[in-house]
């Protein structure tokens, strides 16, 4: 079988690379460039600033005022998906990020943007950053993988 054939086969035309700035993440982002470049694909990096899953309350139990968390989250998903298409120009592919927030679902929020964005690949680390979830080894990938509409590349 020539190369050629495989990419009849397997089209990879859009490739997903979540991102959240963690050392899982630019590696599975350096596998899907690699791909990216074999197979002619372009690239969006997704970074998702989620809501909070428990309720904060500021004075007198009063909505405490998420802002600040928010600015910071939106910041740190800018600098996650901004390093990965400065690593995407230096390669030569065609790649573009984006943020989403509030999201009350990581996994919700990836699959659909896949599904919106008519992706071909998801590639995506095992485990990212994150409070709790860094204990529940892998439930984002896990997820995506259970519910994703196309194929998925898991990177160790």
């Amino acid at each position: 079988m020539q190369s050629s054939d495989v990419n009849n086969a397997f089209p990879i035309r859009l490739i997903l690379v979540p991102v959240d700035g963690s050392q899982s993440a630019e590696k599975s982002a350096r596998v899907a460039l690699d791909l990216a470049l074999k197979y002619r694909a372009r690239i969006v990096a997704l970074s998702i600033v989620a809501s909070p899953g428990f309720a904060l309350t500021g004075p007198a139990g009063a909505p405490a005022d998420l802002t600040e968390y928010y600015k910071e989250g939106t910041t740190g998903a800018r600098q996650a998906i901004d390093s990965i298409l400065k690593l995407a120009k230096e390669t030569g592919v065609d790649a573009r990020g984006e943020v989403l927030e509030p999201v009350s679902s990581t996994v919700g929020a990836i699959v659909e943007f896949a599904e919106k964005e008519e992706v071909d690949l998801i590639v995506m680390g095992t485990r990212g950053l994150g409070g709790f979830k860094k204990l529940l080894l892998g439930s984002v990938s896990n997820g995506v993988v259970s519910h994703a509409p196309c194929s998925v590349l898991i990177v160790r």
